[in-house]
């Protein structure tokens, strides 16, 4: 091989060893806080970025709340995540996303058995085109809807438990959706398309939710103790994209295996906003690589997240 072709190819090997080690793995929560007497709940915290969430709850002494969609999934989850923190202050309850009445009931249950609530983090998230069993586009209701009265119906335990935080994990794709308020209001779902490319737009429309519920849920709590975060938690290699089609999951392997974040490194965002100390006021912003960062005029546009805002209230029956 030519002395060139070697400086080529040592080149590529370098680029690619730094692009892993320092773009990917990205930087880490510092905060060395204990958690001894505060109640956390993570939705979604089965598998991937929100049970290694979990996890280092856990350890800091939190008292835990798997709120999993599936009861054998997350009763597995709980003896990991027990197992894997040394703690037994771990609990499951059940919560669906994609039922505003499983949604009412988790509520219903954790506010007679929990005292406390001190952190909420929205972590669960889907990657499906469907309908929930309330009629909502499946992302739609369940990345934005069903964690919308999540977080209101336990909005009043958290302002009396401040400080407290609100954490949405939301997504990079926020970048590339839209808020088509026509298919809000006729077919209660953000697209109907079946395609892969209107697949990921739906779910990039989904993510844009997520910005913008946190941007008015800034203003709305304002004067309490409660605060309230965003996030792009980075590219995970994690069961996301368990729906889509498996040629596609074969064909993406190489490239989440090696240049995908693992679960400890995606989890550090979101333990950054639940954890960090002197964010308040960053309250309503978005972060990245454990670092606020600044947004399209879209994903921060005051009318569009009132109006977001107003309709969930009436799609999930709060208004």
């Amino acid at each position: 091989m030519s002395t060139c072709c070697l400086l080529a190819v040592a080149v590529v090997v370098g680029v690619a060893y730094i692009f892993r080690h320092i773009v990917v793995k990205g930087k880490r929560c510092t905060s060395e806080a204990k958690l001894h007497g505060k109640t956390v709940i993570v939705t979604g915290s089965n598998t991937g970025i929100g049970k290694t969430t979990a996890i280092d709850l856990a350890k800091r002494g939190a008292r835990v709340i798997l709120a999993c969609r599936s009861r054998q999934r997350g009763e597995a989850a709980l003896e990991e995540v027990k197992r894997e923190s040394n703690s037994n202050q771990v609990v499951f309850m059940q919560l669906d996303l994609g039922s505003l009445k499983s949604v009412h009931s988790f509520a219903d249950t954790f506010l007679k058995s929990e005292p406390r609530l001190d952190i909420l983090i929205n972590n669960a998230g889907i990657y499906m085109q469907g309908r929930t069993e309330d009629g909502l586009g499946m992302m739609f209701g369940v990345n934005h809807i069903g964690h919308f009265l999540l977080t209101n119906l336990l909005l009043e335990r958290l302002k009396q438990c401040g400080p407290s935080r609100v954490v949405n994990v939301s997504s990079l794709g926020h970048n590339f959706g839209k808020i088509d308020f026509d298919s809000l209001n006729t077919h209660k779902a953000l697209g109907l398309g079946t395609s892969f490319w209107e697949v990921f737009q739906t779910y990039c429309d989904s993510k844009l939710c997520n910005v913008l519920f946190t941007h008015e849920l800034a203003k709305i709590l304002q004067g309490s103790k409660v605060t309230c975060y965003s996030l792009h938690p980075g590219a995970i290699n994690t069961e996301l994209a368990r729906n889509t089609s498996s040629v596609l999951q074969l064909c993406l392997k190489p490239l989440t295996t090696y240049f995908f974040k693992n679960t400890v490194q995606g989890c550090q965002t979101t333990l950054h906003c639940a954890l960090q100390e002197g964010l308040e006021p960053f309250s309503g912003r978005y972060f990245s690589n454990c670092t606020v960062r600044e947004v399209y005029d879209k994903a921060k546009d005051d009318a569009a997240a009132k109006k977001l805002w107003e309709l969930s209230e009436r799609l999930c029956g709060l208004a």
